[in-house]
């Protein structure tokens, strides 16, 4: 049982100004695993005047001083990664090869490459006779999700720092415990007191008081598209910046050729990873109408072969987060079921021999209709839908036909095709037969949300603009 009854604050594990317990649930076994404090308006506010002090002297740090920082947490990060990895898979279900690999490397990656940028970036640029500088935007709170916990954290808060900012971090309430590691990872490495904050608890208390809070200067946010929502109307009154990056319900782009059946496999593989709950899957995978048959059977074979179970064992899938996405879930297979779409594999209830657990049985809908609901929401889980093409203009009609625009794929032979194909696509993030790069700007379009991180982008949102004129006198 873990017990994380404390927040992190000016450098300090402190105690809560009043002590509210939740219960964290393991999604594999329906047991309960932790407990964790909820957080006040107070505590907030507290960890805020933690940031916004420290900013003042961590904002006129040097480069040389921020990656020196930087690189001690990278160490305690390597060092503490199988732990970090653990606490993903007890606290969100997550395979623990999958949490202990990919998860942590995001995490990683993230870390290593602001530390990359950070030497080389730019925060002065003489124009003419003006000086365009770059300064860090203050005070941000971070509000992240628990479908990738130490990527979406690590995403924010090591661009935010390397910049000069300062941090308050709300970590999901469902996955809470590798955000405390993280925190002792932080705090260990000797990050300087204030810099980072952590508070625990509900987002309509914590991630309200943060979005609103008038010494906040920035919020970032992943999450649904409600809960973006909430936090831009709370940020509006104060006139703060809001990077949101939201839901998705991405197509990956099938071309007509010799490698169809190999490419939708990999895509049923890529979309039941982690269990379907990522932001970027692409959910809805767009093949030609004159093979669909071929599609479906590779689809069929495809998802049949994944191995779902108990995720510290050799598996490929494990439940998904929590009761209340497993019901979500559960809705969206029956409700696929009623629209009409053809059951390819998979189904509603949990995978034969699991009676407890939040498992979900990978599914497959063939010969779906971009009008249908599960075509059109998000589900946030391991459902495919499939859906036909006529032609490539017919394909990217489709594809743009959503409220969203998070990412996208497109995977065939002809590079050149499938580049010609990425370029119509309004999307944000388009991985061209599994294009992968720390340095590539991810964000939507639409509805998916706004700003971007990733790379020298994710700086950029943590930075405000100074133009400085007559920097250099003009000549007589």
């Amino acid at each position: 049982m873990r017990e994380y009854l404390k927040f992190y604050i000016d450098g300090q594990w402190v105690d809560p100004l009043e002590m509210t317990v939740g219960e964290t649930i393991n999604p594999a076994t329906e047991a309960v695993s932790g407990k964790i404090a909820l957080g006040t308006e107070a505590d907030v506010d507290r960890a805020v005047q933690a940031a916004r002090k420290a900013f003042e002297t961590w904002s006129q740090t040097s480069v040389d001083e921020r990656i020196a920082v930087l690189e001690r947490v990278l160490a305690e990060y390597d060092r503490r990664s199988n732990d970090l990895g653990d606490a993903i898979t007890e606290e969100m279900g997550a395979p623990t090869e999958l949490a202990r690999g990919f998860h942590v490397a995001l995490g990683n990656g993230h870390l290593s490459t602001a530390i990359e940028v950070l030497k080389t970036y730019e925060f002065e640029e003489l124009r003419g006779n003006t000086m365009i500088r770059k300064e860090p935007i203050g005070v941000c709170s971070m509000i992240t999700p628990w479908n990738w916990p130490v990527n979406q954290i690590a995403v924010k808060v090591f661009p935010a720092i390397a910049a000069g900012c300062t941090v308050v971090l709300k970590p999901s309430q469902e996955a809470h415990f590798s955000a405390q590691v993280l925190t002792e990872i932080i705090d260990a490495a000797g990050v300087p007191a204030g810099v980072f904050n952590l508070i625990q608890g509900r987002g309509s208390v914590v991630g309200a008081a943060m979005s609103s809070h008038p010494e906040v200067d920035m919020v970032s946010i992943t999450g649904s598209e409600a809960a973006g929502i909430e936090v831009a109307r709370n940020a509006a009154a104060t006139v703060k910046r809001v990077c949101q990056e939201l839901g998705g319900k991405s197509a990956a782009i099938i071309l007509d050729d010799d490698a169809l059946a190999a490419n939708v496999a990999g895509a049923i593989g890529g979309m039941m990873m982690n269990s379907g709950q990522t932001c970027s899957a692409t959910s809805r995978m767009l093949v030609p109408n004159a093979r669909m048959d071929e599609a479906l059977a590779a689809a069929k074979q495809a998802a049949e072969q994944v191995t779902v179970g108990d995720p510290t064992g050799a598996v490929a899938m494990g439940p998904v987060v929590s009761k209340s996405q497993y019901n979500t879930v559960q809705a969206y297979i029956r409700k696929g079921i009623e629209e009409g779409a053809e059951l390819v594999a998979g189904g509603p209830d949990r995978p034969e021999g699991l009676d407890k657990g939040y498992f979900v049985k990978p599914t497959v809908f063939g010969r779906v209709s971009n009008d249908m609901v599960i075509a059109r929401e998000e589900i946030f889980g391991p459902v495919q839908v499939i859906i036909g093409y006529d032609d490539l203009d017919h394909a990217i009609e489709i594809t743009n036909d959503s409220p969203f625009g998070l990412a996208g794929g497109v995977l065939g032979t002809d590079l050149e095709q499938c580049r010609a194909v990425a370029r119509r696509m309004r999307t944000g993030w388009i991985s061209i037969n599994g294009g992968f790069d720390f340095h590539c700007p991810f964000g939507g379009y639409k509805r998916s949300g706004n700003g971007r991180e990733w790379g020298e982008f994710g700086f950029d949102e943590y930075l405000e603009i100074k133009g400085m004129l007559g920097y250099v006198p003009a000549e007589a």
